[in-house]
């Protein structure tokens, strides 16, 4: 699918100037949903200067009016010659120098949040290198102690559906390998949409965990046992000895 010129550009204007649904415009701008509402919410492309596509002759306004209209119709890009092959990326991915000093706390959230992903994985997804990565996973980066760990899409380092696709990526490789994952390792292996439609599981405190099918009987007992509670009079009532009167005739001093 092209992409229209200056694609977050563009999404920045449309987020700003129609009232597009976010899949709309996610879908016209090869981004991922979740990073249009980054936009729209600021946390994402802060800063970044809306770009007109129907000034820009990329977009016909009739266009968007018919998408305003239908939630489900998709924009159409007008043909661009110049848009051709703008998704092709040679060399490594570039890092404007206002972000790259976001990179090692991207690092650190992906090593934290992701550790099924390698390095290279890692490498590609925020523009850096294997030896800086190596020194955060082992804590010895020269200021590890002021890293906080935040999302490269928040950042701007990497888009949605390429984290997505590299840990769906690290998924088939962990299932290639049978290698066993634990319930959270398993929901990180999962892509965002994927996430965000699974239920809430009932989790049980870590001090009871697994007590959940902990009982007082035998696994033997009859199902058909009587399981009545005592009266509490039983307890407390003294059984009557038939000899007490014996006793007290013989008392000599009766």
């Amino acid at each position: 699918m092209n992409k229209p010129i200056m694609a977050k550009a563009t999404a920045v204007w449309l987020v700003d100037n129609t009232t597009l649904s976010f899949r709309q415009i996610a879908d016209f701008c090869g981004l991922h949903e979740l990073e249009v509402q980054g936009i729209a919410d600021g946390d994402v492309a802060g800063g970044v200067r809306g770009f007109d596509p129907v000034a820009n002759n990329q977009l016909d306004q009739s266009e968007i009016d018919k998408a305003e209209k239908d939630p489900l119709y998709k924009l159409r890009l007008k043909f661009n010659p110049a848009a051709l092959g703008e998704e092709k990326r040679r060399g490594p991915r570039y890092t404007p120098l206002s972000k790259r000093q976001d990179r090692p706390a991207s690092i650190l959230w992906l090593v934290k949040f992701h550790p099924e992903l390698s390095d290279g994985q890692i490498a590609k997804l925020v523009g850096t290198t294997k030896p800086t990565i190596q020194s955060i996973r082992e804590r010895t980066h020269w200021n590890i102690s002021n890293i906080q760990p935040i999302d490269p899409v928040a950042l701007g380092l990497c888009k949605q559906s390429e984290l997505d696709s590299a840990v769906q990526k690290a998924a088939r490789k962990r299932a290639a390998e049978g290698g066993l994952m634990t319930d959270d390792e398993r929901r990180k292996l999962v892509s965002t949409e994927q996430s965000l439609e699974m239920g809430t599981e009932p989790r049980l405190p870590t001090a009871i965990s697994g007590l959940e099918t902990f009982t007082l009987t035998r696994p033997d007992d009859d199902e058909e046992e009587d399981r009545s509670v005592p009266d509490a009079d039983s307890f407390f009532n003294l059984p009557d000895h038939g000899d007490d009167d014996e006793d007290d005739d013989d008392d000599p001093r009766g």
